[in-house]
């Protein structure tokens, strides 16, 4: 060989040595969009969707709420929680009633089957939290809860700004 390098002793880089690692939203909605697909298999032998299941959540942490405030709290478009409370409420887990203070807003409420409801779905959706953030330390987690809740108020301040 007269120093010349052939093509044979150039290390050829892989596909994934040159591949770019995804940007953070990107992973972020995978995991959205991973975790949506089995708190909907956790919930669906319920009777309830992931949607309803959220809105059910939305409900006992909050007690007595608007739709408006529903939807939004349940990241849901307006029309669409007009449809998970209609399905929650032909299902006998939340209830309407007029507010006292202002007559013409309707309250929703959980009633005693929309708590027992979340009793029966807990150990199944603590199955799929506990497999999503398997391997993570408690410092880890607390990290990852931090970091997320601030992105999330990032962007409600940018929103009302």
């Amino acid at each position: 060989m007269n120093g010349e390098v052939s093509e044979a002793t150039i290390p050829r880089q892989t596909a994934s040595a040159t591949r770019k690692a995804p940007s953070l939203l990107y992973v972020v909605k995978a995991v959205e969009l991973a975790i949506r697909a089995h708190l909907e298999d956790a919930v669906k032998p319920f009777g309830v969707t992931m949607l309803q299941y959220t809105a059910l959540t939305v409900l006992e942490r909050e007690e007595s709420i608007t739709a408006a405030d529903l939807a939004r709290l349940s990241f849901v478009r307006a029309q669409s929680a007009a449809d998970i409370v209609a399905a929650l409420e032909r299902g006998g887990y939340i209830t309407r009633r007029r507010d006292p203070q202002q007559r013409r807003r309707l309250l929703i409420e959980l009633t005693p089957e929309g708590h027992a409801l979340l009793e029966r779905c807990a150990p199944a959706v603590a199955a799929v939290e506990r497999d999503a953030f398997s391997g993570l330390d408690a410092d880890e987690l607390d990290a990852l809860r931090s970091g997320l809740s601030r992105t999330r108020r990032n962007l409600s301040a940018r929103e009302r700004s």
